[in-house]
């Protein structure tokens, strides 16, 4: 590891700010999802543990550097409280002494109040660490931005990752850095377009991968297979081509669906059939990939020894096109928990997926992050992991 942790810091009487993500699901004034406050705790416990002050800063929303009522952390201190299982104090406008003089945890107002957060503005960076005596990152799904919170105040303070953020590292550095042979990568969703530099740096990385949901149907076209009304990037058919291509020449194998799941229109309860790939009727739509795909899947899955997943096989929302990603699901859990498997699984259809199936307890680690597990698949340097790597 090329950072520091908790672990190597002196904790005591010291102000750590401590980035976290608590940027949850609300409905009617209320949290309705506390997995990223329950993520957190860990964190917040060993600091108050070492004899710290943990002082929170988390951004919630989208209000682009305006005061947005709506948009107050304040709305997450009950869950944050209950899962902490003691009071927080809230402020709104941070001062040293306020901060020295907190007991227990602190949580700061939305950061992306100001406009110099996303702007990694340096007197923003210089005013939060003066706040403070250390720096502790926790918030990997906020790694890839290099905002005031997460990059900027981290090259001021003596700084370290957080329990949750060292946890994510050592995941993804087991999934895609130093993996067990041989890696299988499961690609799902709707579009090739906005997976692109995932697929290229996979095909360099990875022994066989997976590709499914609509993005298949565009490989598919691009080998000439007539997909019907599908969901589909026809103007990427030479893109798909070139990446299949230097997976070819990578060695990395690439497994399409033999067979399909089609429907004439797609909702619940919709009429449906399986079909071989190259008998898609013109006025159908796939919508999942068929059995015998799924069943192929799972055979190689039984030889590989780390499989990173990101997206579904097909339309899980709606029965029955969920099955292939509900199957393939359960039988990586159950190579998982066998302890045949390293799986690592993120992105948020990932997540949703993986709890429709049940599942999302058994794999080795489930990213909670979105864009930043992207980021990271992609091979990008996410700033508020370069940040944190030691000189040392």
């Amino acid at each position: 590891m090329t950072w520091n942790t908790l672990d190597d810091m002196d904790l005591a009487g010291k102000i750590v700010l401590t980035r976290v993500d608590i940027n949850v699901p609300v409905e009617d004034g209320k949290v309705t999802d506390t997995t990223r406050i329950d993520r957190i705790v860990p964190t917040i416990k060993d600091i108050l543990a070492a004899g710290g002050t943990s002082v929170m800063l988390a951004h919630f929303g989208r209000p682009k550097g305006q005061y947005v009522p709506e948009m107050s952390l304040r709305i997450t201190l009950p869950a944050l409280e209950a899962a902490l299982g003691q009071s927080v104090t809230f402020i709104e406008r941070p001062d040293r002494a306020a901060l020295e003089a907190a007991k227990g945890p602190v949580l700061i107002e939305n950061t992306r109040f100001s406009a110099m957060e996303e702007a990694n503005d340096p007197k923003m960076a210089q005013f939060l660490a003066s706040l403070g005596d250390i720096f502790c990152n926790d918030a990997f799904s906020a790694a890839h931005r290099a905002h005031a919170s997460t990059e900027g105040v981290a090259k001021l303070l003596p700084n370290c990752a957080g329990r949750l953020m060292a946890e994510e590292l050592g995941a993804l550095e087991k999934a895609l850095g130093t993996p067990e042979r041989p890696v299988m990568a499961l690609v799902g969703g709707a579009k090739v377009s906005t997976k692109l530099d995932l697929l290229r740096n996979l095909v360099e990385k990875v022994d066989v991968l997976v590709i499914g949901g609509g993005m298949a149907n565009t490989f598919l076209a691009a080998q000439g297979v007539d997909v019907g009304k599908s969901l589909c990037e026809h103007d990427l058919a030479e893109t798909a081509r070139e990446i299949a291509e230097k997976a070819a020449a990578q060695g990395c194998e690439i497994l399409l669906p033999r067979d399909v799941v089609i429907a004439r229109e797609f909702k619940a309860g919709a009429a449906s059939e399986v079909v071989m790939t190259e008998n898609v009727p013109s006025d159908a739509m796939i919508l999942d990939a068929g059995p015998d795909s799924v069943a192929h899947i799972i055979q190689v899955l039984d030889r590989v020894k780390t499989l990173v997943w990101n997206g579904p096989l097909g339309a899980f929302e709606i029965a029955p096109f969920d099955a292939a990603t509900v199957a393939a699901a359960r039988a990586a859990a159950e190579a998982t928990q066998a302890g045949q498997l390293i799986s690592v699984a993120g992105g948020g259809d990932t997540v949703a997926a993986l709890n429709h199936a049940g599942v999302a307890d058994d794999f080795t680690y489930i990213s909670t992050a979105g864009g930043a597990f992207l980021e990271w698949m992609e091979g990008k340097t996410l700033p508020g992991v370069a940040a944190l790597k030691r000189n040392d």
